[in-house]
């Protein structure tokens, strides 16, 4: 039986996440600048220590049931999250947004990414807590989506979507970028720059990809405390590990797969849990299933690591095979974000 966390321990967890996060917020803000490949490399290695340093602390404080859902919940989301960098490319690079305010830029959406998270949290919670067969929802919903991550058609991701067209006809937007600024004049007229249509394109797919995360989570853990900081570890330094991927973030071929096989394998997790909880009268007469496997955290843990690691290698293995084939290295292919 796992013990329960320390209230004073989940407060002051809160409290030092957000002073950090409103720390790196206003280090943004103070020093808008391009992070050169040294500097995005070291923050992100800060934020994974952080993020280890706090997994040690569940073991300790907590149990090894708490330490073990909080890395495999963490590196779930860091996974998922890795794929929001993909779509934040295509965002940056469709609407033009230039490089010195990207950073601004991914700390907004890493903001809206944590408020609507914290929103489907709370709901997921309510929904597990007074309706177990949720699960079959959120398994089927994760199955779903692990077939159309890896076979379905993903060019029109950068694609307008339809409230972005929307604010286009009914909003006078500037045609040039004023800092980060959403509002500017321009011959005494006041206007709203293209930095309003980023801020809705980011937050439209921080909502999509809530409703793919959140579920997935919930196949690890069914505990609110967790499930949220897991996804604030895995959010913080995802702006760094944006600047710090560079160009190798397209030459990740089969890093989609990875994350496919992830969302399956939850979603098979999911399911199985549901069907061993069971309650509807329709399946096995409202009974439990007990002959139906439960599997464990450190199963989860290892199919997850060991699914990113083979995606990643093999993805790295092609990306540098095909650039000897062009008369290249991959060194030389890969761009890195470097300060003017």
């Amino acid at each position: 039986m796992a013990t329960v966390l320390p209230l004073w321990f989940e407060i002051t967890s809160l409290v030092v996440l957000t002073v950090i996060l409103v720390g790196d917020l206003l280090l943004v803000i103070k020093r808008p600048h391009v992070p050169s490949f040294r500097e995005a490399t070291l923050w992100v290695v800060f934020y994974v220590a952080l993020a280890l340093i706090f997994a040690g602390l569940m073991f300790v404080i907590g149990d090894v049931h708490h330490g073990s859902e909080f890395l495999a919940g963490w590196l779930t989301e860091y996974s998922l999250s890795i794929d929001n960098l993909f779509v934040f490319v295509v965002i940056m690079a469709r609407f033009a947004v230039p490089r010195k305010i990207q950073q601004e830029v991914l700390m907004v959406g890493i903001i809206i990414a944590l408020v609507l998270r914290l929103i489907f949290i709370l709901l997921g919670a309510a929904l597990i807590e007074n309706f177990s067969w949720v699960f079959y929802i959120f398994g089927a919903f994760l199955l779903y989506t692990a077939f159309n991550q890896a076979f379905g058609n993903h060019e029109d991701d950068g694609k307008e979507s339809g409230l972005i067209t929307m604010i286009r006809r009914r909003v006078a937007i500037a045609p040039d970028y004023d800092g980060i600024k959403i509002r500017t004049r321009i011959d005494g007229k006041r206007l709203f720059t293209p930095v309003l249509i980023v801020f809705v394109a980011i937050g439209t797919t921080d909502l999509i990809f809530a409703l793919d995360s959140i579920p997935a989570i919930f196949g690890i853990t069914q505990s609110p405390f967790i499930v949220f900081t897991a996804n604030v570890f895995a959010l913080m330094g995802l702006r760094q590990l944006y600047f710090l991927l560079g160009g190798l973030l397209e030459r990740l071929e089969y890093l989609k797969y990875g994350i496919a096989f992830i969302l399956f394998f939850i979603g098979v997790k999911l399911v199985f849990h549901a069907l061993h909880t069971n309650e509807l009268p329709f399946i096995n007469g409202g009974q439990h299933i007990d002959w139906v496997p439960e599997i464990d955290t450190w199963t989860s843990l290892i199919v997850i690591v060991a699914s990113m690691v083979v995606a990643t290698v093999a993805s790295l293995i092609k990306a540098r095979v095909d650039a000897q084939k062009r008369g290249t290295t991959l060194g030389d292919e890969v761009p890195h974000f470097t300060e003017d």
